[in-house]
């Protein structure tokens, strides 16, 4: 069964998060962890997205 739609409205909190498949690494190395870091600071200024926490 597929998951239901995401309620969006103006103001919405959403909690998003990222695990490794098996408990394995997310990051295979420090410079794919800093090169996502560069890829969501793009993304949040492209879209005006506030990150409270990584």
């Amino acid at each position: 069964m597929a998951r239901q739609l995401r309620i969006n409205y103006p103001g919405a909190f959403y909690h998003v998060t990222s695990r490794g498949n098996e408990q394995k690494a997310v990051f295979k190395s420090k410079r794919d962890r800093e090169k996502f870091l560069e890829y969501l600071e793009t993304a949040s200024l492209r879209y005006n997205a506030v990150v409270h926490v990584y």
